[in-house]
C-alpha cells in the first residue's frame, strides 16, 4: 500500500507540476505578446506586399505588425487571427474570402447517381492526369459537382454527383447572383454621377431580393441612411433583423446602432452593448471602435480604459496598415454651429468659383496652382473628390516647369502606384533623385524610403537615414516619421527610443495618422516612456478616426446642405455613436433646431442634452456652455441653477471662454444659483472682455446696467424719506428759518428783475438804409406798378423813426 501511495503521490505531483507549467507558460506568453509590441511599429507598408502587410496587421489584437522593410512580424503558426480581411461600414469595395475560423474536418459526401451510387467520395482522385481535392464540374456541360469513388477514374470510371439535381439549380441561382452583385459594385465604385447611383442602388435592390447577403447588408444601409434610395428606418430594421439570424456582423452592429439610438425601436443600452458585442466578435471594426468609445467613456458599462484599449488598438492596426505613400484621402470634419453662425468660415471647403479661378490659372501655366491642384486631387477633401489622373496631370505640367514639389509628388505616385498610374520603382526613383538633387525635401524623404526598403535601388540604411535626416532639417513630416522608426527599431543606427520619440512627437504636430499610432504603442507598452493607458487611448482613438468610415462625415454634411435633415442626424448619430466628437455636437446641434421628423418633440432636447454632455467631457467649449444654458432654462431637464454655474465654472477656467464668464456675471448679478455680489459681476464682465474682442460691447453695455442698478441700490439704501424726516430745520436754522428764506427769496427775486431792466438800456445799433431798387425807364414801368413801389420805399422808414423816439423818451425819464 505505501509503494502504491507513494507512486500516487507522485503521480499527482508531476499532474501538478505540469500544469503549473502550462499556466507560467501561458502567462509568459502573454507578456512576450505585450512586451514585444515594443520593438514592433507602424511603418509605410510595401505596395508589393500590400496583402500580407494588411493579413498580419488585422491578425494581431494587442500589436502592432509592420516596421521596416527588413522585418515583418509574423504570428504564430495555428494563432487565431480575428481581424483576417474585416472592412469597414462604408467602402464600396469587393466581397473578400471570409476569414478562417477553426480547421474542421472535412465531410467527405455520398455520391449520388453515377456509376457508383451511395458510395463516398474519394480524395483526391486523378481524372486525366490531374488530381482533385475536392467535388469539381470539370468534363461537364451542365455545370453538376461530381467525384470519383476510386483514386483513379480514368482506369475504374467509378463516380458520382456531389450534389442532388435540386442542390445544383440551388447553387447555380447563387453563382448568378453573386455574378449581378459582383458587377452592380464595380459600376457603384467605378461611378461619382448621383443619378447613376441610384439606379445601380435599384439593380442592388433586386440582387438583394433574391437573399444575396452583401446586397441585402448594403440595400440596409442605403435605407437607413437615405443614401441613393428613399429613406426607411424600419424597412432596415426588418432586413438588418433577418441578416443578424443568418449571423451577420455588419446587420448585428447596425440593431445595436438602433437600440442604442431608439430608431424604429425603445430605446435599450443593454440590447444595444449585446448586439455590439456580437458585431464585434464577428470581426467588425465599426462594432469594436463603438465599444472602445463606450469602455473609455463608460457609455453603458462601467468605465475600463484597459478594455477600451483592447478595442481601439485592434482598430488603429487595421487603419495604420492602410496607411500609403501618398497619406490617403484627406478627413474634413465641419461643425454644423459654426457654419450656420460664419458660413464657410470652418469648414475648409473651396467654394466652386474658386476652383475654376484655379484651374483658369494652373491652364495659364500658374506653377503653384498646378502643385496645389494636384495635392487637392491626390488626397481629396475640401469639396475635391480623388481623382489620381488630373493629379498627374497637374504635376506633370508643373514638373515640365521644373517645380521640384510636382516631381517629388510624381514619385509618390509612381512609388504607390494606382488604378490609373501603374507602380514603378524605377520612374519613381528618376523623379525623387531629380527633386532631390535640387534639395526638395520631399524628394529626399521618397530617396529614402528606396534605399530603405530596397525599391529600384539596394537597401543601404546608412544613405537611408542620410535622406531622412536632411529630410527631418527641412521640417518634412515624412523624414521625421522615418527617422523615428530607424531609432527605434535600430536600422542603421543604435536603437535610442529617446529619440525615436522626439521624432516621433515633431511628426505628430504636423498630424501624421502613422505618429500618432507609433506614440500609441509607446506609451501602451510603456516602451521609452511611463506607460500610460490614458494617452495610449486617445491617441489610438486619433487613429481609428482618420479610418475609412470617417468619409461618411463628408456626406453627412452634404445631406445637410441639400436639406435632408433626417438622413444626416442618422449618419451623424452613427459617427457619435463611434466617439466622433464633431458628430455629437453635430447631433446636439440638429435636435437642438428642431429640424429632425424622426423624433418626437418631447424627445428633442432630452436626446440633444445626451450628445452635448457627450461632447463636453470630450473638451468642446461650446457644448459645456450649452449644457449651462440646458440647466439655466430648463430644456430637457429641471432647472437647476446650481448646475449651469458649475457648467459656466468649468467652461471659464479649463477652456477661458468668454461666454461663460460673461454669464457667471450674469448670475451674480441676479444671484440666480449663487450668491448675489455685484462687486463679482463687474469682475466677470471685465474677465470676459479681456478673453475676447467680441464682448467688449455687450461687456459695455450690462457694466452701464449695473451701474444704474447699483446707484439704484445705494438711493434705496439710503431711504431719503427717514432722512428727511430725522431733519430738524429749528434747530439747524434757527427757529425764524422761514423768514430768512422769504429773504432770499426775495432777494432773488429782486436781482432777476434787476436784470431784465438792464437788457433793455442797452441801445441797439441803428440798422442800416435799405438799398434803393432799381428804377426802370418810364417807358419800360407801366403806372400801375410805379405807385406801390414809391409805399414800398417809403415803408422802412416808420419804424426806424418810432425806435428812435422811444429811446429818447427812455433817456430823458432816465435823466
Amino acid at each position: 500500500m505505501g509503494l502504491k501511495g507513494c507512486f500516487k503521490m507522485a503521480r499527482t505531483f508531476c499532474f501538478l507540476t505540469i500544469l503549473l507549467i502550462v499556466f507560467a507558460k501561458g502567462i509568459t506568453s502573454d507578456e512576450e505578446q505585450h512586451a514585444n509590441d515594443g520593438p514592433e511599429l507602424k511603418s509605410y507598408h510595401d505596395p508589393e506586399s500590400e496583402e500580407e502587410d494588411v493579413r498580419l496587421a488585422s491578425g494581431i489584437v494587442a500589436g502592432a505588425s509592420v516596421t521596416s522593410g527588413h522585418e515583418v512580424s509574423k504570428p504564430e503558426e495555428g494563432k487565431q487571427q480575428p481581424g483576417d480581411g474585416l472592412e469597414g461600414e462604408e467602402k464600396e469595395d469587393l466581397p473578400e474570402q471570409p476569414p478562417p475560423i477553426q480547421a474542421k474536418v472535412k465531410e467527405v459526401p455520398v455520391v449520388n447517381g453515377g456509376t457508383a451510387h451511395g458510395e463516398p467520395c474519394i480524395f483526391p482522385f486523378l481524372f486525366q492526369g490531374r488530381e482533385y481535392s475536392d467535388c469539381t464540374t470539370d468534363g461537364r456541360g451542365d455545370g453538376r459537382l461530381w467525384c470519383s469513388t476510386t483514386y483513379d477514374y480514368d482506369q475504374d470510371k467509378k463516380w458520382g454527383f456531389c450534389e442532388t439535381e435540386e442542390q445544383a439549380q440551388q447553387r447555380l441561382q447563387a453563382e448568378e447572383v453573386e455574378d449581378q452583385y459582383l458587377t452592380v459594385v464595380q459600376m457603384l465604385n467605378a461611378t461619382t454621377r448621383k443619378t447613376q447611383k441610384k439606379e445601380l442602388y435599384e439593380k442592388l435592390q433586386k440582387v438583394a431580393e433574391k437573399g444575396h447577403q452583401k446586397a441585402m447588408e448594403k440595400v440596409a444601409y442605403a435605407m437607413l441612411f437615405g443614401d441613393y434610395m428613399n429613406q426607411n428606418i424600419t424597412k432596415a430594421k426588418e432586413m438588418f433583423e433577418k441578416l443578424a439570424v443568418e449571423g451577420s456582423p455588419k446587420a448585428q452592429t447596425a440593431l445595436g446602432f438602433l437600440y442604442a439610438a431608439g430608431l424604429g425601436v425603445n430605446s435599450s443600452q443593454a440590447k444595444a452593448l449585446v448586439y455590439y458585442t456580437f458585431g464585434a466578435l464577428g470581426g467588425n471594426l465599426v462594432a469594436h471602435m463603438i465599444l472602445g468609445y463606450r469602455y473609455w467613456g463608460g457609455v453603458g458599462v462601467p468605465q475600463s480604459c484597459e478594455s477600451a484599449l483592447t478595442h481601439y488598438r485592434l482598430v488603429a492596426n487595421q487603419v495604420a496598415s492602410d496607411v500609403s505613400l501618398t497619406g490617403g484621402s484627406a478627413v474634413q470634419k465641419i461643425r454644423l454651429l459654426d457654419e450656420v453662425e460664419n458660413p464657410g468660415s470652418t469648414s475648409g471647403m473651396l467654394e466652386e468659383d474658386l476652383i475654376q479661378y484655379y484651374q483658369f490659372l494652373a491652364e495659364k501655366g500658374d506653377v503653384q496652382a498646378q502643385v496645389g491642384l494636384g495635392q487637392l486631387h491626390l488626397h481629396g477633401g475640401r469639396g475635391v473628390e480623388q481623382n489620381h489622373q488630373r493629379a498627374y496631370d497637374y504635376f506633370t505640367q508643373a514638373a515640365n516647369a521644373g517645380n521640384t514639389h510636382a516631381m517629388a509628388f510624381l514619385g509618390k505616385m509612381y512609388s504607390e502606384g494606382s488604378e490609373f498610374l501603374p507602380q514603378n520603382n524605377e520612374t519613381a526613383l528618376q523623379y525623387f533623385k531629380r527633386a532631390s538633387d535640387l534639395g526638395n525635401p520631399v524628394g529626399q524623404s521618397g530617396l529614402g524610403m528606396a534605399y530603405l526598403y530596397g525599391r529600384g535601388v539596394p537597401v543601404n540604411y546608412e544613405l537611408a537615414l542620410k535622406y531622412f535626416q536632411k529630410a527631418a532639417e527641412q521640417g518634412w513630416v515624412d523624414g521625421q516619421l522615418q527617422l523615428g522608426t530607424m531609432y527605434y527599431n535600430g536600422i542603421g543606427v543604435k536603437r535610442d527610443y529617446k529619440q525615436a520619440l522626439k521624432f516621433f512627437n515633431l511628426a505628430s504636430q504636423a498630424g501624421h495618422i502613422l505618429a500618432f499610432y507609433n506614440l500609441a504603442q509607446m506609451h501602451a507598452t510603456g516602451t521609452g516612456v511611463m506607460r500610460s493607458c490614458h494617452t495610449a487611448v486617445e491617441l489610438f482613438k486619433n487613429v481609428c478616426e482618420r479610418g475609412r468610415w470617417s468619409e461618411r462625415l463628408m456626406m453627412a454634411y452634404g445631406s445637410f446642405k441639400e436639406g435632408e435633415t433626417d438622413a444626416a442626424l442618422v449618419q451623424y448619430l452613427l459617427l457619435a455613436e463611434q466617439g466622433y466628437e464633431v458628430a455629437q455636437s453635430n447631433v446636439a446641434f440638429i435636435l437642438d433646431q428642431k429640424g429632425a421628423k424622426i423624433f418626437s418633440d418631447n424627445e428633442t432636447y432630452p436626446r440633444a442634452l445626451l450628445h452635448w454632455t457627450r461632447a463636453a467631457a470630450q473638451g468642446y467649449t461650446v457644448a459645456r456652455i450649452k449644457l449651462g444654458d440646458y440647466h439655466f432654462y430648463g430644456y430637457g431637464t429641471d432647472v437647476d441653477y446650481e448646475t449651469a454655474v458649475i457648467h459656466y465654472r468649468l467652461a471659464s477656467e479649463q477652456q477661458n471662454s468668454a461666454q461663460a464668464m460673461f454669464n457667471l456675471g450674469y448670475m451674480h448679478e441676479k444671484g440666480l444659483g449663487i450668491k448675489q455680489d455685484i462687486h463679482l459681476a463687474k469682475r466677470f464682465y471685465d474677465m470676459a472682455a479681456e478673453a475676447s474682442p467680441d464682448a467688449q460691447v455687450p461687456v459695455f453695455l450690462a457694466l452701464c446696467k449695473l451701474g444704474l442698478i447699483y446707484t439704484l441700490q445705494y438711493l434705496q439704501d439710503l431711504n431719503l424719506k427717514e432722512l428727511i424726516s430725522q431733519v430738524d430745520l429749528d434747530q439747524l436754522l434757527g427757529p425764524e428759518w422761514d423768514l430768512y428764506l422769504m429773504t432770499v427769496i426775495a432777494l432773488l427775486l429782486g436781482t432777476v428783475i434787476a436784470y431784465r431792466q438792464r437788457q433793455h438800456q442797452i441801445i441797439m445799433p441803428p440798422r442800416p438804409p435799405a438799398p434803393a431798387p432799381p428804377t426802370r425807364a418810364p417807358q419800360e414801368q407801366p403806372p400801375a406798378q410805379a405807385e406801390p413801389q414809391a409805399q414800398a420805399e417809403t415803408q422802412p422808414q416808420a419804424p426806424a423813426q418810432e425806435e428812435e423816439e422811444e429811446e429818447e423818451e427812455e433817456q430823458q425819464q432816465q435823466q
